[in-house]
């Protein structure tokens, strides 16, 4: 078996195909258990976000084209389209790859913390739904370690550099003034919650939440002093919107031409700016066809991130070594497994050659023989049996010249290697 990192991420493949293969929160778990089934693999971790999705696994070598195969029958996607955007990391890369992820190395924005919390999610629910085994869960529990080290070790997350940050800054630069504007934030999860963090801190004039749970809109919104709505409510007060920031997990558009039509004709085409962060997307793409609408999707945002990271830049170097020692480490304890059954076995050998010897030892107790004897009959006999066969070995590999298994030999028992 072998370790294996499959998947597409925003290096490798357009929004409009990331959108394709992404796994729902709600059918994770379904998701996981379809693919264990897929024949070579043993252990799985899906990690599905705006950014990337990829399947973690413990699989047979030869496996990878059958793990392809399911990713674009699942998602019922042409696997020669699929092939052009996926990557795949076997062995050490792929613990490379996972460290990297976790560290925010990989993330479009250099040192971002969610990712973290991300993966962290996506291993809880699939050790719940038993799809984790020993490999992947010492990797993971190593990934979360090595994480916050480099967190603890370098200035990689100094800077607020986020989506979100990125989605507010280019607001700025397109309004100047934010305390006249209104902005409507679509979704309740961790990228809306900073979003609304960095309007508020912009001095926002005003801020509405709408979320397909209201109580959970109302928790967000209470922090910052917004407005609470539903989603059935979007429509009503869209042209209240200045700057509109979506987040969810739908699999629908939330947006559309006609639904932002009609809001720009009531705001008498006032423009609106609207920033699509979510994958799927919420926005229709035609929406961006309109006069006095600038829309922007998560790819776009790459050139407002980029400005904000030169100082992660020196952070991110720290942390590849940090990663590398800890690769190493783990593809040390990786090796050590090859050992496991080898001892296992050893120690049996062991133990019956000391069960044997016991039961004769309490017999000649039993007769009535001296401790004495018994006990040199224990130390005689145990060091016999022990020692016989690997001293056959010994002496057959100096006949046969094969001088190698001598020196593992004096390696093993911690002998001089007197001439």
């Amino acid at each position: 078996m072998t370790l294996l990192a499959l998947g597409i991420n925003h290096k490798t493949a357009p929004v409009e195909v990331r959108e394709k293969v992404v796994f729902s929160p709600d059918g994770l778990r379904r998701a996981l258990a379809a693919f264990v089934d897929v024949e070579g693999v043993s252990e799985a971790v899906i990690l599905s976000t705006c950014n990337r999705t990829e399947l973690y696994c413990n699989v047979d070598p030869d496996s990878r084209a059958a793990i392809t195969r399911w990713l674009s029958d699942y998602h019922r996607l042409d696997i020669d389209d699929l092939n052009n955007y996926v990557y795949c990391h076997p062995g050490q890369d792929a613990v490379r790859h996972m460290l990297r992820v976790a560290s925010g190395l990989d993330s479009m924005i250099l040192g971002e913390p969610q990712i973290l919390g991300q993966m962290k999610d996506a291993y809880n629910i699939a050790a719940e739904a038993g799809t984790v085994g020993t490999l992947l869960g010492r990797l993971f529990q190593h990934t979360f370690l090595v994480a916050k080290q480099v967190r603890t070790d370098t200035a990689i997350g100094a800077s607020p550099v986020s989506v979100a940050f990125a989605a507010v800054s280019l607001a700025r630069q397109i309004f100047g003034d934010l305390s006249q504007q209104t902005a409507l934030l679509i979704g309740a999860g961790e990228t809306i919650e900073l979003a609304s963090r960095h309007l508020h801190d912009s001095q926002i004039g005003r801020m509405i939440v709408a979320n397909r749970t209201v109580e959970r809109a109302h928790t967000v919104a209470a922090e910052f002093d917004a407005y609470a709505i539903s989603l059935g409510d979007v429509a009503s007060h869209l042209e209240e919107a200045d700057i509109i920031i979506s987040s969810t997990a739908s699999r629908a558009p939330l947006l559309t031409k006609s639904m932002v039509k009609s809001a720009l004709k009531k705001r008498k085409h006032r423009p609106i700016f609207i920033v699509d962060i979510a994958v799927p997307r919420d926005v229709e793409a035609a929406v961006g066809d309109l006069d006095d609408v600038y829309l922007y999707a998560v790819d776009d945002l790459h050139d407002v991130i980029e400005e904000n990271l030169q100082s992660r830049h020196e952070a991110a170097r720290q942390a590849e070594e940090i990663i590398e020692i800890q690769v190493a480490h783990f593809m040390g304890w990786v090796k050590s497994l090859d050992a496991v059954d080898t001892i296992r076995a050893v120690r049996s050998g062991a133990e019956v050659v000391r069960t044997e010897v016991m039961n004769k030892a309490r017999q000649m107790l039993a007769a009535g023989r001296p401790a004495e004897d018994v006990l040199q009959y224990v130390a005689h006999t145990l060091t016999n049996k022990l020692l016989h066969r690997p001293s056959v070995n010994l002496k057959m590999a100096g006949y046969q010249g094969r001088r190698e298994l001598i020196k593992a030999a004096r390696e093993l028992f911690e002998l001089k290697n007197d001439n």
